[in-house]
C-alpha cells in the first residue's frame, strides 16, 4: 500500500474533533496513515447573528472546502445536516457513516412540567423553532448559537426553561444530561445523526480508502432526505424536516417530511411508505407533493419574511 498520509480537515469544536478522530480510527484500522488538521469556520466565529441572517450556504463547511481545494487537507468530516445539498465543484461525497440517534431532545433545568405553561426555549434552528411554535404557540423561543459545549453553558447561564439539541451530538461527547425529553414528535433535520466525509473527485487513493467506510442504508436514507430538502430549495433558510427509516423485514422505506412557516402556524406534512425500489426519486416526489399543496406559496413567503 502507498504511504500517502490522508490529511483530515475538521472544525475545532469538541464534537467536530470527535467525528474526525472517529474517521481517523476507522482509516487507521484499515492500514491507512492519517493526520488531523483543525480549522475555525465562519459559523463558529460569528455567534451574534442567527444562522439564517448570515446568508451563507454551507457556513460550517466553506472554510474546509477552501482548504481542500487549496490542497491543505485531503478530506473533510462534517455533521451531514450542516452540508449544503450541492457540493462545490471538484468536491464529492466519499462516505456516509452509519447513522447515530436521529432525535432532537429538549434539555431542561429539572422541571419538565413547564411545557404546559408560558416558557422560554432556546434554539438556533428555524426548523426546531417552527415545530416548537406549532406545538407550543404560547412559548417564547430565543436564539442559541455556538458549538454544543457553548450552547450547554449558555443554557445554564440564562434564565431559560430549556434548549433543543440533536441527541447524537451530545451522546458522542458524553454531554447528554439526565434531565432531557426525547422530542419524538419533532421531525429532525435531513441527514441528522449522520456523518459525511467529502474528498476531491480526482483523488482516487483517498476515495478508495473512504469507500470502505460507507454505510449503504444510511447513504440511501440521507440521500432521500436531502433530495427532499433540495427540491424544496431549503438550505439553512427554511423550516424543513425529513426522516427516512428502512424496514428490513418488508424491504420498504418510511418517509416523513414537513415544511412549516417560521412562526409555526402553517404546517405541511407528508407521510408515506414505499417499496425500496422507489428510493431514487422518493425525496423529489414527496417535495413535489408538498409544493403542489401550498408549499410553493409557503416557501415564497418564508423567503420574503427572512429578507426583512
Amino acid at each position: 500500500m502507498a504511504e500517502k498520509i490522508i490529511r483530515i480537515g475538521t472544525r475545532d469544536s469538541e464534537l467536530a474533533l470527535w467525528q474526525a478522530h472517529n474517521v481517523e480510527k476507522q482509516l487507521n484500522d484499515l492500514g491507512y496513515k492519517t493526520e488531523i488538521i483543525a480549522v475555525k469556520s465562519t459559523g463558529d466565529i460569528i455567534l451574534d447573528k442567527p444562522l439564517y441572517e448570515l446568508g451563507i450556504t454551507g457556513i460550517f463547511t466553506k472554510t474546509l472546502d477552501i482548504a481542500m481545494i487549496n490542497g491543505e487537507v485531503d478530506i473533510a468530516v462534517h455533521s451531514m445536516k450542516d452540508v449544503p445539498t450541492a457540493l462545490p465543484k471538484g468536491i464529492v461525497q466519499a462516505a456516509v457513516l452509519e447513522r447515530a440517534n436521529v432525535l432532537d431532545i429538549l434539555v431542561h433545568k429539572g422541571n419538565p412540567d413547564f411545557t404546559n405553561q408560558p416558557s422560554t426555549i432556546a434554539t438556533g434552528s428555524l426548523r426546531r423553532q417552527a415545530q416548537w411554535f406549532n406545538k407550543y404557540p404560547n412559548h417564547t423561543v430565543v436564539d442559541l448559537r455556538g458549538n454544543v459545549n457553548t450552547r450547554m453553558q449558555k443554557l445554564q447561564d440564562n434564565n431559560w426553561d430549556g434548549a433543543v439539541f440533536a441527541a447524537a451530538g451530545l451522546e458522542r461527547i458524553n454531554l447528554k444530561p439526565e434531565n432531557y425529553i426525547n422530542l419524538d414528535w419533532m421531525i429532525p433535520a435531513p441527514a441528522q445523526g449522520a456523518m459525511l466525509v467529502v474528498a476531491m473527485e480526482n483523488d482516487n487513493y483517498t476515495l478508495d480508502a473512504l469507500s470502505q467506510l460507507n454505510h449503504i442504508e444510511t447513504e440511501i436514507c440521507t440521500y432521500i432526505e436531502r433530495q427532499f430538502l433540495r427540491t424544496l430549495e431549503g438550505g439553512c433558510t427554511a423550516p424543513i424536516g425529513a426522516l427516512v427509516n428502512y424496514n428490513e423485514d418488508e424491504d420498504t422505506l418510511h418517509f416523513q417530511g414537513v415544511l412549516l412557516s417560521v412562526d409555526g402556524k402553517q404546517k405541511l406534512e407528508i407521510d408515506k411508505t414505499v417499496a425500496i425500489e422507489e428510493w431514487k426519486k422518493l425525496g423529489f416526489f414527496a417535495a413535489q407533493e408538498i409544493l403542489n399543496n401550498g408549499g410553493a406559496e409557503l416557501m415564497q413567503s418564508i423567503k420574503e419574511s427572512l429578507k426583512k
